[in-house]
């Protein structure tokens, strides 16, 4: 039995603009966002990094805690980021991600 898993993930480009979302499938959500596969923030901005995210199993808990990160001051998102990434890497190509298999 495959357990599912549910991702909090930011975006962002090189000029630190960011974008908070919630996905059950990491790799494909990066992958659309990395190829401005849909209208709207993502390809207006050229948010194209993945610079953060968080797995949980249950997807009420991964809502929550998108809202929360969404609800807070654009500071507090920065320190978050900066606390998990500090240099801001595209973890889509970094080792330590599910991305890499």
């Amino acid at each position: 039995m495959r357990i599912r898993q549910y991702f909090v993930y930011i975006m962002a480009n090189r000029s630190r603009t960011i974008y908070t979302g919630v996905t059950n499938n990491l790799e494909v959500r990066v992958h659309q966002h990395k190829t401005l596969s849909f209208q709207g923030f993502t390809r207006k901005y050229g948010v194209t990094r993945l610079v953060y995210f968080e797995s949980f199993r249950n997807v009420d808990l991964a809502i929550r805690r998108e809202k929360q990160i969404k609800g807070w001051k654009r500071c507090k998102k920065l320190a978050l980021i900066s606390a998990f990434n500090p240099e801001w890497r595209d973890l889509a190509v970094e080792e330590r991600t599910p991305l890499s298999s």
